[in-house]
């Protein structure tokens, strides 16, 4: 691992800047099988990846015990899941990278200037990611495959707690870019918030930082760096309970968004009820949540019925399981079997919460009313607006995008879950015959700016084919 030394910092950038300049050359097939080979490699050596992995969920548990380490935490460290479901994923996710478009040299824009002088706008890398994550281990898989896809050199940084999982991890994919021909330095792997420090301040060879972690994590990055940053701070999601949901439906989407996987950032935080279906359609609701475990913190008008609900599913302790809320519950990113709930008199008052407490990452509204459900979507700002679906949609693997770096609420060129398209800026390319601006002007010639359609031969050349 680097060095947390100025000097060794900047070499370990200087050679990431390296590595991105071989990757721009590097053709589709080449980063391809990077990724290939690292599939084959991840499933031939699960039990070495899920031993390294042992070691770290047993210094968590303890951590745990101790007061130390949350729940939630301790679940993000565990990289195979059960029956090694989440390494399949994980492997499923590089295979399905392997297969989408290169989002290299692709041309945006094609508009001819003058006879024989055209524009062209093309898709180029971003350059080098400097990346920080917590907990997460298979991170290092799912974002080196996304950087390496779309031409990007990148700098990894994650938790202490996943510290030999990631090494494992990281080996792996190093090994598979020397296999291929790329240097290894398009990945690194850096430990320790020293050398993070120091990375922050090299703004002339890291181009991107991409904080994926806690509000607080993402704050401090912000504050501490001058080169642009990528992500969000927190993932309050609500869901909107309206007048005319469906009881069942609503109580199956509600209950998938918040327990299906709790700990992550898509996860519901918050329930918004509509005030003419509290002693109905919530009733049913707050039954179905009751009955996973979670807690549910009410306001004065949900609270009653919530209660009542805990009662009649046989709860034990319902005055545990139904709490009064506190305002900031409706601030908090639980990560957890807990959830607050609020009534609200209308549509627009759900969209004010929203806008109030909500972190811009995903928001949902139950109902069967077509336009008030167009309403919200139109209307809530956030990166992603859903009806009738669970906000754990909300993942880069599910859109397709099979992976993701990471989940934008930014409003910049990338926003929601962050996958190749996110990751690639552009170039302009002008081709001339010996063109020059004096030429134009008042009296002189004229601009044509006509739309113009690029020949397939050229479209290969670009491509380096």
């Amino acid at each position: 691992m680097a060095s947390t030394t100025t000097t060794d910092l900047t070499a370990l950038a200087q050679a990431a800047r390296s590595a991105a300049h071989q990757l721009l050359s590097a053709s589709t097939a080449t980063r391809n099988a990077v990724l290939a080979d690292l599939a084959s490699r991840l499933d031939q050596h699960r039990a070495d990846i899920v031993k390294g992995n042992a070691v770290d969920l047993e210094a968590a548990r303890l951590a745990v015990s101790r007061g130390e380490l949350s729940e939630a935490t301790f679940k993000r460290l565990d990289v195979a899941g059960p029956d090694g479901a989440k390494l399949d994923t994980l492997i499923e996710g590089l295979h399905d990278v392997v297969k989408l478009d290169d989002p290299l040299n692709q041309v945006t824009l094609a508009r001819q200037l003058d006879s024989g002088l055209d524009l062209y706008r093309v898709t180029c890398p971003i350059g080098v990611l400097l990346i920080i994550f917590e907990a997460r281990p298979e991170v290092v898989v799912q974002i080196s495959s996304l950087a390496i896809k779309s031409g990007n050199a990148v700098i990894l940084k994650g938790g202490k707690e996943a510290t030999h999982t990631l090494r494992t991890l990281h080996t792996h994919v190093q090994a598979s870019l020397v296999a291929s021909g790329l240097p290894a330095a398009c990945v690194q792997l850096i430990e320790g918030r020293d050398a993070v420090a120091g990375l922050l301040s090299l703004d002339r060879y890291i181009d991107l930082v991409i904080p994926r972690g806690s509000a607080s994590l993402v704050r401090h990055i912000k504050d501490n760096t001058r080169i642009p940053v990528l992500g969000h701070a927190d993932g309050i999601c609500s869901v909107f309970l309206d007048a005319s949901a469906d009881p069942a439906l609503a109580a199956r989407v509600v209950v998938d968004s918040k327990t299906q996987y709790p700990a992550a950032c898509n996860a519901a935080e918050t329930l918004l009820v509509h005030a003419d279906v509290v002693s109905t359609t919530f009733a049913t609701v707050a039954r179905a949540l009751l009955a996973t475990g979670v807690i549910l913190a009410c306001d004065p008008t949900t609270l009653p019925v919530a209660r009542a609900a805990a009662v009649e599913a046989g709860i034990p302790k319902p005055d545990s399981a139904v709490i009064p809320a506190i305002p900031a519950d409706y601030d908090t990113e639980f990560l957890d079997f807990k959830m607050a709930v609020r009534s609200v008199a209308s549509l627009e008052a759900a969209m004010a919460h929203i806008h109030e407490h909500g972190s811009g990452h995903t928001e949902v509204i139950l109902t069967e009313d077509a336009a008030r459900a167009n309403t919200f979507l139109r209307g809530v700002d956030a990166a992603g607006a859903y009806w009738n679906a669970s906000s754990r949609f909300a993942d880069g693997f599910r859109y397709g995008f099979g992976a993701e770096i990471g989940v934008s609420t930014n409003k910049t060129h990338a926003r929601g879950p962050v996958g190749l398209e996110g990751l690639v800026i552009y170039k302009y390319r002008v081709h001339g015959h010996g063109h020059v601006v004096a030429d134009y002007g008042p009296g002189k010639k004229a601009y044509t700016h006509a739309e113009i359609e690029v020949p397939s031969d050229l479209q290969r050349a670009f491509r380096g084919e």
